[in-house]
């Protein structure tokens, strides 16, 4: 029997780049930090965007990612989208964050679901949900952690 080479089918890499992003080394410690940081990104968006920031084992911003675009009202998140980009970047944690373009941060049943949903789904995969913040454009904004959610 003769053997065969294998090929690899696919390679995933990581590239760095020179430069830092304006986020490099910005490290969040509260439920605020992350809402400064993912407001300034998102909260003007006229629909909702879940914004994934991908963190290192001191809780520094490693990456963000814009993991969904929804609808004016609503947004369809598969776990697998939000967690490749965490895998890719070697995440240790994350902390969701999408914003609510009506201005009131209040979740939604499915803003609950969701983040359980990831919870369940970082668990497995050993990177921790730290948050979901929800963010608004007139500056407020929910913790779903403070709120007893995660």
């Amino acid at each position: 029997m003769e053997l065969m080479s294998i090929f690899e089918v696919v390679r995933i890499k990581q590239e760095i780049k020179e430069s830092p992003e304006p986020f490099a080394q910005y490290a969040i410690r509260s439920p605020e930090d992350a809402q400064k940081l993912a407001a300034s990104y998102i909260a003007d968006e006229d629909r909702e965007v879940l914004l994934v920031m991908m963190l290192n084992t001191k809780n520094q911003v490693v990456g963000l990612h814009r993991a969904h675009v929804g609808s004016l009202n609503a947004s369809i998140v598969h776990p697998r989208e939000v967690m490749k980009c965490a895998i890719l970047n070697n995440a240790a944690s994350i902390i969701i964050s999408h914003q609510h373009p009506s201005g009131d941060p209040t979740p939604s049943r499915e803003d609950i679901d969701i983040t359980k949903r990831l919870a369940e789904a970082g668990r497995i995969l050993g990177i921790e949900v730290l948050d979901h913040v929800i963010v608004t454009h007139t500056g407020k904004h929910v913790s779903l952690k403070e709120k007893g959610y995660l």
